[in-house]
């Protein structure tokens, strides 16, 4: 029994034995481990996403592709290319939301995620990728229940 508890009191249990390094102190060399996310898990995660005008999955139509996906773990960094059907096509930015809508659904947050159009594969290019860039313009996009219903229908699983 410790100096000071009176018979009968339990003394307060020591967190800092019971945890161990849960609870190193701030400064410590301890990191944090985490689950490690490569490549293939993000393309698992966007291969199924169903395209806004055709009845196949993104990964049918070869808009996106595993050797366009790269995941740098240690730095938190995802980065999508993701490539349209056509030069032209009028679905792209809704397809690059689409994407990146699934991805902050299902990575912790700690990841930052790039979707843009492949380099050369698309007439607006440049102006998709700076809309698929700014956090205000997405989340804008994402406060419009109907843009939000089609993304919700590209993300929802086909039966």
């Amino acid at each position: 029994m410790a100096a000071g508890a009176r018979l009968g009191e339990r003394e307060p249990p020591d967190l800092r034995q019971k945890l161990g390094a849960a609870l190193s102190p701030p400064g410590s060399r301890r990191r944090r481990r985490w689950d490690t996310i490569d490549n293939r898990e993000i393309f698992d995660l966007i291969r199924s996403i169903n395209d806004p005008e055709h009845p196949l999955s993104l990964e049918e139509l070869n808009v996106v592709e595993q050797l366009r996906v790269n995941v740098v773990d240690h730095e938190n960094s995802v980065s999508v290319a993701f490539t349209p059907t056509i030069p032209h096509c009028s679905m792209a930015t809704l397809i690059g939301l689409s994407i990146k809508v699934k991805l902050l659904r299902s990575l912790p947050a700690r990841f930052k995620v790039d979707v843009h159009i492949t380099p050369g594969t698309h007439a607006s290019e440049n102006a998709v990728n700076k809309q698929l860039a700014d956090k205000e313009r997405v989340a804008a996009a994402l406060e419009n229940s109907h843009l939000l219903e089609v993304v919700n229908q590209c993300l929802s699983e086909r039966l």
